[in-house]
């Protein structure tokens, strides 16, 4: 049996390094919460909008694929979006816990945008399918990354 030989441990980093490391993470923490604030809004109104394109069709083939090309686009990018900024969020904070940083305010916003406003706007309606869906897909990924930076674990440096 080989054994590796053992690495010597890296001397403590200076403390105007560590400052600087502490404040490179704040700032990527931050980052990752208007990340995710960015990114609620995004599939709010991609979700409104793309309901209205399907409501504003006329019966038949070409609304069913308009529709289904609309559906499978906004989920594709949702779990693109909600991939990129949760990988972001870990890579920037060093964290595992750093996915809630982008996923929190992603509800926040998701849930915000179910009450109507003082003027009587809605972003997402109940009858809007195609938000639900995305609402749906969007909290699953962040649900699927945060388990999975919680239960793979962490990488030797």
């Amino acid at each position: 049996m080989s054994v590796a030989p053992e690495q010597e441990p890296a001397a403590p980093p200076e403390p105007s390094g560590r400052a600087v490391d502490v404040a490179l993470r704040v700032a990527g923490g931050v980052v990752a919460v208007w990340a995710g604030v960015l990114v609620a809004v995004l599939d709010l109104l991609y979700a409104t909008w793309a309901w209205e394109v399907v409501k504003g069709r006329p019966g038949g083939a070409a609304e069913a694929l308009v529709g289904t090309a609309l559906a499978l686009g906004g989920i594709a990018a949702v779990v693109a979006l909600t991939m990129l900024v949760s990988g972001f969020a870990h890579r920037a904070v060093g964290a595992r816990w750093a996915v809630a940083l982008a996923a929190l305010p992603w509800f926040v916003v998701i849930v915000a945008g179910g009450f109507r406003t003082v003027e009587g706007d809605l972003a997402l309606s109940g009858d809007n399918v195609l938000g639900l869906g995305l609402i749906v897909t969007g909290a699953v990924t962040f649900a699927v990354l945060g388990f999975r930076q919680l239960v793979v674990p962490p990488a030797v440096r």
